[in-house]
């Protein structure tokens, strides 16, 4: 590769009862951080509208970027920890977007798999964080909503780019602060540059694999 690897982090924008998206704000303040691990990385941020038609609108930067990993984030405001998302299922419910629109459809793909898995070692990144002082886990539950959405969409087309393998993974944020009970935003910011890392290093080992599951 003759260029710098180049991670997509992707997050949201308010909705309804969320006027301020802590993802887009952590996604943000990884931009801006300054760690020597990740000066040969770099960092494209795309900051989605909360709303049912942005998925074209990731289809269509996923093409254009053609990033090595990707990293969406959204906010999960009932847990209490980090959410690492193994999965997403090809499923939309039928709930207002910040638009007050509702999906097209009650299925995201209609000829696609019924189920979508990450190939990350959620598990290992999970300890990892714990290790920093984050509480975090594994999930087999990203929802219904857009956060599920959009990861259904980005391993559709990290599945569609089979020529070279791109680790895709989604991670929820507790709480409406985006951060475990006690800790910083900074540690949470750090917290994050890990999984940056992490993507990093399964993308350059080429041995990274999603799963359809029927």
């Amino acid at each position: 590769m003759n260029r710098p690897l180049r991670i997509l982090v992707c997050a949201f924008g308010p909705f309804p009862g969320v006027p301020v998206n802590p993802s887009q704000l952590l996604a943000g303040d990884l931009l801006r951080l300054r760690r020597p691990a990740l000066s040969d990385i770099e960092i494209a941020l795309e900051i989605l509208p909360t709303r049912w038609d942005a998925l074209a609108r990731l289809d269509a930067r996923l093409e254009a970027l053609d990033p090595d990993a990707v990293l969406l984030l959204g906010v999960a405001a009932r847990r209490r920890s980090l959410s690492i998302e193994m999965l997403a299922v090809n499923a939309a419910r039928a709930a207002p977007d910040a638009a007050r629109k509702h999906p097209s459809a009650r299925r995201l793909s209609a000829g696609g798999p019924p189920l979508l898995h990450s190939g990350v070692p959620a598990e290992r990144l999970a300890n990892a964080l714990r290790r920093a002082g984050i509480a975090a886990g594994p999930s087999r539950d990203a929802g219904r909503y857009l956060c599920n959405a959009s990861y259904f969409h980005a391993l559709s087309w990290a599945e569609r780019e089979s020529g070279r393998p791109r680790p895709v993974l989604f991670v929820h944020l507790p709480r409406r602060e985006g951060r475990p009970a006690g800790v910083s935003r900074a540690r949470m910011g750090r917290g994050l540059s890990h999984i940056l890392l992490a993507l990093a290093a399964e993308a350059r080992r080429g041995t990274y694999a999603l799963k359809s599951m029927g």
